[in-house]
């Protein structure tokens, strides 16, 4: 797991320094060793930060040459079965010097070529490779966006890197904060690829190369995709699994268990979280089962009980007899942590279990330098209840006749319009509460297919155009409609919309930025290609059972936990930010959400944000999520005031020491 920068065309005036000072600035994401190689002439410079996990030797420095120095490699991640194709290579004739799984890519990526080498890998991973020979640059982010790849094009220039701070570390115009972005943003609590929130800055989006050639001084691209969720996901359905359940569940367990065996592998501790949850205690108890010793386990509680599943994981630690730490979140350890989520997500993030996240990585990194975890596996194996919710509304509403919904519609409106009235009147509580039942209702009404009706389900701020000035709610894989040209059935077409921006823009995010920032690296088994595509041959009915989803994980977790230990309703690793912001961090919110703040910065439509903190400062209703976006917002846009004169500063000093 490392950090990844780089420059195509015109290379900036003290290009060495620009580069050092942008890998410093992900230092966090590699603190074992750093590196940088530049070709002055082709108008190339690749830069690198180590956090040294497979071959702590020199040999797995990197930027990394291939085995004749045609090509050039700058990578983050890790390729699971590099032994595998190791085997394969050496017998193709190749010697290795190291046992990285960066050397076994580059080898790779000069015998193979690019699309078989991407095929064959199994992995995480963002890259960036130059072609010697054929003076191209291409960039590969894997299969579901476990790693983050950011890239700014322009005619004369080309920069990318693991983060946004990568790229503004470099000198250069990367545009204005993106309104359209900015909605998008509101709606989801992430900004989803390929938009970032400057104007000029890009995501590579997940499954994607993108290949870049500089010709007569001015930078050309091409993205295309080597795997699409999308197509993968209908070629699937096509060809489903018919034999018994009995033997279904079998399959699943054999391939989560190469997984996690694959995935164990490392020259570091290696440890796991565990939340009390289906997920993280099926891939603890897969964990432990391949290991020879007691795993190292960690969780978080709150003190506020009904947040607090530390208790329940700690239940099942005892019974895999793992090595179990918990760490106890309180409100002053929200207040500690908050100054820093800006700059640990880099770029606006609102997903509030960030806060959880970061600290039980920091607490983890303490032990191991590695931690698998249990995500994905809601989005794998359909355990969101929101699933079975929108499905059955749908149903209920498309049996209506056309014209009942109009009236239903109609009047739902009118009781939302009086609901606002009232609250504008000061009448609290109950106000509030029937203008939510009559906005949610009308909605509902107005929905013109299953994924309209999903967006409503996904949304935050249900019209976040409403809260923003000038912006446009750009396309996205919720809004866009749903999937065409496949025949999914109801249940995988929400699905598919989870896995094309929930998972990769948010969960995702959420874990990399968090693990990161401490230099620990988080492996997902559950994400693990081969077996996402078998879970997807499945029929939709063996997922959900009783009215329930997960039925495939509860059932492979009762072989190693008793049901008593994990038969409860599902939590979510969620924080009381609601009793928070009107708690101890109003005070901070306050100037976050102040009217001549928001005004001041003229993104945001004033009155709408102001009558929201109003309602729930007084505890009218709960617009946590809302507000804590704007929050996070505001307190990125604070401190990307400051990123140009840091970064100037840093450069300024390199150039001094020489």
């Amino acid at each position: 797991m490392c950090g990844i920068a780089g420059i195509l065309g015109t290379l900036p005036e003290h290009a060495d320094d620009v580069l050092r000072a942008m890998t410093d600035s992900i230092a966090h994401r590699g603190p074992d060793d750093s590196g940088a190689w530049l070709d002055r002439d082709a108008g190339i410079a690749l830069g690198h930060r180590r956090l040294a996990i497979v071959d702590l030797s020199p040999t797995g420095h990197q930027p990394m040459a291939s085995p004749s120095g045609r090509f050039v490699l700058t990578f983050n991640g890790e390729i699971y079965n590099h032994d595998d194709l190791r085997d394969e290579l050496r017998r193709a004739g190749i010697r290795f010097r190291g046992t990285s799984d960066t050397e076994v890519l580059a080898a790779a990526i000069e015998t193979w070529g690019w699309r078989p080498t991407l095929d064959r890998a199994v992995g995480m991973f963002a890259l960036g490779a130059w072609d010697r020979e054929l003076r191209t640059l291409h960039l590969a982010r894997d299969r579901f966006g476990e790693k983050p790849l950011y890239y700014a094009p322009g005619p004369k220039r080309l920069v990318f890197g693991s983060e946004l701070r990568v790229i503004t570390a470099c000198p250069g115009r990367y545009g204005d904060i993106d309104r359209d972005a900015l909605i998008a943003y509101l709606r989801h609590l992430a900004v989803p690829a390929p938009l970032t929130m400057l104007g000029g800055v890009r995501k590579l989006r997940p499954g994607h190369v993108l290949e870049a050639r500089l010709v007569d001084g001015r930078v050309t691209t091409v993205e295309t995709p080597y795997w699409s969720a999308r197509e993968v996901f209908g070629r699937s359905h096509a060809r489903q699994d018919d034999r018994p359940v009995p033997e279904l569940l079998d399959e699943v367990s054999r391939l989560l268990d190469r997984a996690v065996r694959r995935q164990l592998a490392a020259d570091v501790p290696v440890g796991a979280f565990l939340s009390g949850g289906v997920d993280s205690a099926l891939v603890v108890a897969k964990l432990q089962q391949a290991s020879t010793r007691p795993v190292r386990t960690f969780t978080v509680g709150f003190a506020e009980p009904e947040y607090d599943e530390s208790p329940h994981a700690r239940a099942v630690a005892e019974h895999l007899g793992t090595d179990h730490t918990e760490i106890q979140l309180s409100a002053a350890d929200a207040l500690d942590l908050v100054p820093r989520l800006a700059d640990v997500f880099d770029e606006p993030f609102a997903d509030s279990s960030q806060l959880p996240t970061l600290l039980v990585c920091r607490e983890t990194r303490r032990h191991v330098t590695v931690a698998l975890s249990g995500d994905g596996g809601d989005e794998v194996f359909a355990g969101y209840g929101r699933y079975l919710r929108v499905l059955r509304d749908w149903q209920r509403m498309s049996a209506l006749p056309a014209p009942v919904r109009t009236i239903g519609r109609a009047a739902w409106g009118s009781i939302a319009a009086a609901g606002s009235v009232a609250s504008r009147l000061g009448l609290g509580h109950p106000a509030a509460r029937v203008r939510a039942a009559g906005e949610r209702r009308h909605r509902h009404l107005g929905a013109r297919s299953l994924a309209d009706l999903y967006l409503h389900a996904v949304s935050h701020w249900q019209e976040p155009g409403a809260a923003v000035v000038n912006g446009t709610e750009p396309s996205t894989a919720v809004n866009s409609g749903g999937p065409r040209g496949t025949t999914l059935d109801p249940l995988q077409t929400l699905m598919l919309a989870d896995f094309e921006l929930y998972l990769p823009d948010d969960i995702l995010v959420k874990v990399d930025r968090a693990a990161m920032s401490v230099s620990l690296e988080t492996r997902v088994p559950l994400l693990d290609h081969e077996l996402v595509e078998y879970v997807w041959r499945l029929p939709s009915a063996v997922h959900w059972q009783d009215g329930r989803g997960k039925w495939i994980t509860r059932q492979l977790l009762e072989r190693h936990v008793p049901r008593a230990l994990i038969d409860r309703p599902k939590r979510g690793f969620a924080v009381p930010l609601a009793a928070w912001l009107r708690g101890p961090l109003r005070s901070w919110a306050d100037d976050m959400l102040s009217e001549s703040r928001l005004r001041d910065g003229g993104y945001f439509r004033v009155p709408a944000v102001a009558r929201a903190w109003r309602e729930h400062r007084a505890g009218h209703a709960d617009h946590s999520f809302q507000l804590w976006a704007i929050v996070m917002f505001e307190a990125w846009r604070e401190r990307q005031a400051r990123a140009p004169a840091r970064t100037a500063d840093h450069v300024r000093a390199r150039v001094a020491a020489g």
